[in-house]
């Protein structure tokens, strides 16, 4: 499987410079409308699910686990469209699919790293990256009246934190494929 991996580390590092990306906008545009928050998420989501996908099926020659990784792309391209599909979403709608999202996405990245820690040193990035989703989508269910400014604080941070997670585990994945051949 680090093989398959290590091959498409740049889907990896590339995922994380969306979300980089995804989260300085964020950060630099509290003012955004809500209907903009929907849009930017859903893009993003799309995006990020898409990533995986790909990322998936390119892996799935010898990689006996590839399905997870393809189930929580099409979770985030599912959870895109929705979000294209009801732009007028509310923000307590949109807190519950990002909580479901980043619920999912986390828990998909632990059962990865975890399956892999015997394979490749450096899976802490993945498991970082899949316990701060987790605890994003955890703080969205208990506080889900948070006002607006806060939830683009918190979605910006997320994005930024998890995107340079990612770009870190992609560089280990290039090297490790860089030592392998």
């Amino acid at each position: 499987m680090i093989e398959a991996l290590s091959r498409n580390w740049g889907w990896v590092a590339l995922r994380g410079v969306v979300a980089i990306l995804f989260g300085v906008l964020t950060l630099n545009q509290p003012g955004l409308s809500l209907a903009s928050l929907v849009l930017l998420f859903g893009a993003y989501s799309l995006v990020d699910g898409t990533f995986m996908v790909v990322s998936a099926i390119t892996n799935r020659t010898g990689a006996p686990r590839w399905g997870t990784m393809l189930f929580g792309g099409i979770l985030g391209i599912v959870a895109g469209i929705v979000t294209f599909m009801w732009p007028g979403i509310t923000a307590m709608s949109l807190l519950v699919i990002t909580a479901a999202w980043a619920l999912i996405t986390g828990i998909t990245e632990i059962v990865v790293a975890i399956r892999l820690r015997k394979e490749i040193s450096g899976e802490w990035a993945l498991i970082l990256a899949g316990i701060v989703a987790v605890a994003f989508g955890v703080f969205l269910i208990v506080r889900p009246l948070a006002g607006a400014l806060a939830v683009l604080f918190v979605i910006g941070i997320y994005a930024l934190v998890s995107g340079i997670l990612h770009v870190v585990l992609g560089f280990r994945l290039r090297s490790w494929n860089h030592l392998a051949h």
